[in-house]
């Protein structure tokens, strides 16, 4: 088994080199040069240094041996790296770049591609069960404006001085949020919506567990509520993880599964050619279950809480609009091939009888077992990232930085003491508090124990509104005098999209939770949703 993964991995990236090699050295030569203004922050502030394990409280710095490089499988790295904010730049802190860790445009893209990409895809049949064609389509379709609400994003970001050069003069989506909404409640309402979208994404990884648990063994004396307390148990040493390290290790192995299951279903499927309904997948829109569909696919391209840490990142910050370009292109047609292709062909495979989790309408016994319980060993493994970041977001957000001998509770001006001792180790009490929020995914999971509902209703709200919305607003409040008509006509056009299917969604979501909250665990009969 090893010598055949050795083989794989081999074949990997020999095919990726080939790749990289046959792609230009930037996106843009010859483009114009973005310049910078740091404004005198020092080293560390930027977004995308905060989360580094290697940054210690008592400020000194000990970067792990090849840092220059990039892992490949750190699925959630690029919308943790967004996050977390240190002192010394307002309430929700600022964030510029740590010299020498710098990424080229390859590097950036792979991470936003990777960023985009998830557990999210076993859900995607059940998505073209209540949204047919336009499901597909809508997978296109979204990309599209994530792409271009991301560069916007970026834009508000630079001004032009009074010489005509194109200055850096904010550093996050807080700081763009707090300039246009006001500094009291612009940077706290974003950081608001990326915390809750990064524990609702740790509380679906729970949700998966018991659903594909209970899938496996849906005669046993264990129902999908306790599989969900004892996946939670096999969690709570990420209370323990202050080295990123680790974490991106746990997301490699994680990557490794998501391709092999994505292999073993998608061939099953095809075994199933002969039997395919084709007559199942049509062009008729649900009105009250489209939204929920949608909510999936907005779910699925969340990045913009990242991008402006990602993008003051990279040597050269003017090749950025050509890397988002093709990172989405990339992970839209992975999304359409193995990911729409694979809705489409996975619900004509199995109809009206397609679950919220694939997985769970593989006829044979052992197979579905087997693929079950590997699947939940990935989301096992997905858990850390996304649970590391909301941790530090909050972490940064309300108790105060590095320890000093002036400060012993810390720098900074929020509410209370620093988590970290003068050792550099997690005090007992912050411990505790990590364990409580590993605790508190779980009552979250075990109150709303439905896996494609639940990611639908998360993507009508903040998906949509960190997505859809809120960038075009930034965007036209910070650059009105310099946009064209058709621009201003386009973004409003984004918002209304953005705000029409985040109501509908919010309000059908919700409504199919409440149905399905009273019908037991395992379903014994037809899904809420399918009458």
């Amino acid at each position: 088994m090893e010598q055949k993964l050795g083989q794989l991995m081999d074949v990997w990236h020999t095919i990726h080199d080939k790749v990289q090699s046959h792609l230009p050295a930037s996106c843009t030569e010859g483009g114009e040069q973005v310049h910078f203004n740091r404004h005198g922050h020092s080293r560390g502030d930027h977004e995308m240094a905060s989360f580094r394990s290697f940054e210690r409280p008592d400020g000194q710095t000990a970067p792990p041996e090849g840092y220059g490089e990039y892992s490949e499988m750190d699925e959630y790295e690029g919308k943790m790296n967004g996050m977390v904010n240190n002192e010394g730049m307002g309430e929700f802190g600022g964030e510029m770049g740590k010299p020498g860790a710098k990424l080229s445009e390859w590097q950036a893209g792979w991470n936003v591609t990777n960023a985009i990409q998830g557990m999210f895809i076993v859900s995607l049949p059940y998505a073209v069960l209540h949204g047919g064609y336009w499901g597909v389509g809508a997978l296109v379709f979204v990309a599209y404006i994530c792409c271009y609400t991301g560069k916007i994003l970026v834009d508000c970001l630079y001004e032009q001085n009074e010489r005509g050069e194109i200055r850096r003069v904010r550093d996050s989506y807080v700081g763009i949020a707090q300039e246009c909404l006001g500094e009291k409640y612009g940077g706290k309402l974003v950081n608001t919506a990326q915390i809750i979208e990064l524990l609702m994404t740790c509380i679906l990884y729970v949700v998966l567990c018991g659903d594909l648990l209970i899938g496996s063994f849906p005669d046993g004396i264990i129902d999908q509520r306790s599989w969900m307390m004892v996946c939670t148990m096999l969690l709570l040493p990420c209370a323990f993880i202050t080295d990123l390290r680790i974490v991106s290790t746990l997301s490699f192995w994680c990557t490794v599964t998501h391709i092999i299951i994505n292999i073993i279903i998608f061939g099953y499927c095809f075994i199933q050619i002969g039997d395919w309904q084709w007559s199942k997948v049509t062009f008729r829109l649900d009105v009250q279950t489209f939204p929920i569909m949608l909510g999936i696919v907005v779910f699925s391209y969340t990045s913009q809480i990242f991008l402006p840490g990602l993008e003051g990142n990279m040597r050269d910050p003017s090749r950025f609009d050509c890397m988002l370009d093709w990172s989405h292109i990339a992970a839209a047609a992975f999304k359409v091939y193995s990911g729409g292709l694979f809705a489409y062909i996975g619900f004509m495979t199995f109809g009206d009888e397609t679950q919220e989790v694939i997985t769970n309408n593989l006829p044979t016994r052992g197979f579905k077992d087997l693929v079950n319980l590997t699947l939940v060993i990935k989301a096992l493994l997905a858990y850390p990232l996304p649970y590391y970041a909301a941790a530090s977001l909050i972490e940064s957000a309300f108790f105060r930085g590095k320890p000093t001998d002036q400060r012993p509770d810390g720098e900074g001006i929020q509410p209370f003491p620093t988590c970290w001792a003068r050792d550099n180790d997690l005090r007992v009490w912050a411990v505790a508090l990590r364990v409580m929020l590993v605790l508190f995914t779980m009552f979250m999971a075990i109150s709303i124990p439905h896996f494609a509902l639940l990611m639908g209703l998360i993507g009508s709200f903040t998906g949509t509104m960190l997505s859809f919305v809120w960038p075009c607003v930034f965007h036209m409040k910070l650059k009105w005098n310099t946009m064209e008509f058709n621009t201003i006509t386009w973004e409003v056009f984004i918002i209304c999209i953005g705000v029409f299917c985040g109501i509908i969604g919010i309000f059908t979501s919700l409504s199919a939770l409440i149905d399905a909250y009273h019908i037991p665990l395992p379903y014994p009969g037809p899904h809420p949703l399918q009458g």
